[in-house]
């Protein structure tokens, strides 16, 4: 079968399309057939050498590539009760480094990172959900509380717009960060206000919430920019991995780190939440999707399908 991969760090030149052998599932794992994988910037930075050089990925001569994936499970290994061949699933394969991942005709998870798909869900639509939706929902389970005011930044992204989402569902009133060409989409998520980026973001978020918001979920890397539109005591949860800012002002600060989970991918998969897929590729334009997602400008997700 075919797989994504690459043996050195680079541009997208790098990356390879190869024969591999067809993994077998294990103890609590099943194998899926890939209808669609999506490219995300955790791929770029695979791909870079970036998460190599902060220490996130182990050394490997072979890596994979794909965190994303729906399809068929078409195996399953023992002890594998929840799920069986011709079910309809998404998941998320979230260990870097791994030789094999989910940009591939088929890919191997642990049952615990799989989720069954609701009935007429679009596989290529769904495959845009597990990193971006989970790690939304991860980021606001690190808010100590419900937060009455909160502030997403990168609101037109796909974390970001999950967050908002999500936050909005929840009964949060959402003040969102985003382009003005974006305040349509991050209304018609949920967002009360929209705040355009700027050198005074503080300033723009305090007119609207005075005092400060409760809480921020910082998907566009502001950092101390976005902290100090937060209130003294509130909270703050960076997305980008080790761009959190000092905790000021007695704010709880933390970094939101992925873990796969397949029951709540099950739940998120339920709630109707906006899928945004930008285009599709064929698998075998892996690298020409790396271009265009490092161009930006994107509004949703690459899609590769086999």
């Amino acid at each position: 079968m075919r797989a994504v991969t690459i043996r050195e760090f680079g541009g997208p030149d790098v990356l390879e399309i190869g024969e591999v052998p067809v993994p077998l599932p294990g103890p609590l794992q099943v194998r899926i057939r890939v209808a669609a994988a999506t490219v995300n910037p955790v791929d770029v930075q695979t791909r870079s050498g970036a998460l190599a050089r902060a220490g996130i990925m182990p050394p490997r001569e072979v890596v994979g590539l794909g965190w994303d994936v729906s399809g068929t499970v078409d195996a399953v290994g023992p002890a594998v009760e929840d799920f069986t061949p011709g079910d309809r699933v998404i998941g998320l394969s979230d260990r870097p480094g791994l030789a094999l991942k989910a940009q591939a005709d088929q890919v191997v998870l642990d049952a615990a990172a799989t989720a069954r798909l609701p009935d007429g869900a679009d596989l290529v639509a769904a495959a845009t959900l597990p990193l971006n939706a989970l790690t939304a929902a991860q980021a606001l389970d690190l808010l100590p509380r419900p937060p009455e005011t909160l502030l997403v930044t990168g609101a037109a992204g796909a974390v970001g717009g999950y967050a908002v989402e999500l936050a909005a569902r929840a009964g949060a009133r959402v003040i969102a960060v985003a382009r003005p060409g974006d305040g349509p989409l991050v209304r018609s998520l949920g967002a009360a206000e929209v705040v355009p980026p700027s050198a005074d973001l503080a300033a723009d978020v305090r007119a609207l919430a005075p005092g400060g918001v409760d809480a921020a979920v910082d998907a566009a890397g502001l950092g101390i920019g976005a902290l100090d539109a937060v209130r003294g005591a509130g909270a703050f949860v960076s997305v980008l991995g080790g761009a959190a800012p000092p905790p000021l002002r007695g704010i709880r600060v933390a970094n939101v780190w992925i873990r796969a989970d397949g029951p709540r991918l099950a739940t998120l998969a339920a709630a109707d939440l906006t899928l945004r897929v930008a285009a599709t590729l064929p698998l075998t334009h892996v690298a020409e999707a790396h271009r265009r997602l490092e161009t930006g400008g994107l509004r949703g997700r690459l899609v590769l399908v086999p």
